[in-house]
């Protein structure tokens, strides 16, 4: 036992003389003493979260390709169509428990109905007033503005809200960079309180 003692001890020393640092700490370090090492472009960054996040899976809306159906990059993350009224949300049954509309905009289950909104620097109907402040709230609590009315599923805001802060203000930096699209998504409506 003693021996343990000692030898956490003497790790402990060569640690604080040595310098024990993180890779974070160690890589920030390296990049500052190395000019030549890239730095990292928030906008590329945040392109590039954009993508593999899938964003333009749902806020995209979805044309027929050649072969199936494919995002319409002409209106690149505006939301659900603001012309594409839609019907009642179908009943669920069976193993079905949600419903998506065929744009992949807007989606029925048991939260309600919800519809995918625009994230373009819009400025009335899009992100074009959003501070970086309030982007960054909302995916870090799920709330819409970081305090008002709950984001609904499909949205995995679970998953951003565990993303750095640096990726975060990235992909903010990218949607600012992204052309401005007029489209105003309707409201979503939360599923009625069970009787």
């Amino acid at each position: 036992m003693k021996a343990l003692s000692l030898l956490s001890g003497a790790l402990l020393l060569l640690c604080a003389t040595a310098g024990c640092q993180s890779s974070e700490t160690a890589q920030a370090e390296a990049a500052t003493k190395n000019p030549s090492a890239p730095a990292i472009n928030p906008v590329e960054r945040g392109q590039y979260l954009v993508t593999v996040a899938g964003c333009n899976d749902c806020h995209t809306p979805f044309k027929m390709g050649a072969h199936a159906p494919e995002p319409d990059m002409t209106r690149m993350l505006a939301g659900h169509p603001q012309n594409l009224l839609m019907p009642p949300a179908p009943a669920s049954q069976g193993p079905w428990i949600w419903a998506g509309a065929a744009t992949n905009t807007a989606f029925a289950g048991p939260w309600g109905v919800s519809y995918a909104s625009n994230l373009t620097p819009e400025p009335n109907t899009g992100l074009g007033i959003w501070t970086e402040d309030l982007f960054v709230k909302a995916l870090r609590t799920g709330r819409h503005w970081g305090q008002a009315r709950p984001i609904l599923p499909p949205m995995p805001w679970q998953n951003y809200a565990r993303m750095t802060d640096d990726d975060l203000k990235a992909i903010y930096a990218y949607l600012r960079t992204i052309p401005p699209v007029v489209n105003s998504v309707p409201e979503s409506m939360p599923a009625a309180p069970p009787s």
